[in-house]
């Protein structure tokens, strides 16, 4: 089993990475791989809505000039999907909207690509605006017929400089609830997997 978690923050390594990181670290004491790709610094291109995707069944964005039908390609190959991002005027980053946005049309293009794998959306915010965010990323997640999660809070942890998330405890507590809750989905899925539904 493999999850693979996308930072949406333009802080590599900021309070969104820190959220994430707990969750991936249960996942990995649950003996579940899982790969971090961070989209700071990468120019990632909003939807064009020119339709090839729909058209030429693929499985690929027709924009080929940044990293995205990769990123498609390693969702599909995925059990589970982490999407974090920081809150930016209440809603998530520009660069994590452009992913899902071409992820989603051509996922929904070629036979609902994301279809019963886990999703999860953890964002870090530093006053409000935080559940916006979470409800939107977690609407990609529902609209691709993908199964989410609960924790024992929503998934959002407070913070502003970098490191301040750590100090809220709930916060985290909630990351690792969720990392567990998550854990336990993929393997009862992955039990199940050879069963039609």
């Amino acid at each position: 089993m493999k999850v693979i978690a996308f930072n949406g923050s333009a802080r590599m390594d900021g309070n969104t990475a820190i959220l994430i990181q707990c969750v991936l670290k249960i996942l990995q004491d649950e003996g579940i791989e899982t790969e971090l790709i961070q989209l700071a610094g990468q120019q990632i291109h909003g939807c064009t809505a020119c339709g090839t995707c729909r058209k030429i069944k693929n499985k690929e964005c027709k924009i080929v000039n940044d990293n995205v039908n990769l990123y498609i390609q390693k969702m599909v190959m995925a059990d589970g999907i982490l999407f974090g991002s920081p809150t930016y005027f209440s809603m998530m980053s520009s660069e994590m909207k452009a992913l899902i946005d071409r992820a989603g049309y051509v996922g929904r293009s070629n036979g609902d690509l994301f279809k019963r794998k886990v999703g999860v959306a953890v964002v870090a915010v530093r006053r409000a605006g935080g559940i916006p965010t979470f409800d939107a990323i977690n609407h990609f997640f529902l609209i691709s017929q993908m199964i989410v999660p609960g924790s024992s809070y929503w998934n959002v942890g407070i913070g502003s400089s970098k490191g301040d998330v750590e100090k809220d405890e709930e916060g985290i507590k909630t990351m690792e609830d969720l990392g567990r809750n998550m854990a336990w989905l993929l393997k009862k899925l992955n039990s199940t997997e050879h069963k039609e539904l």
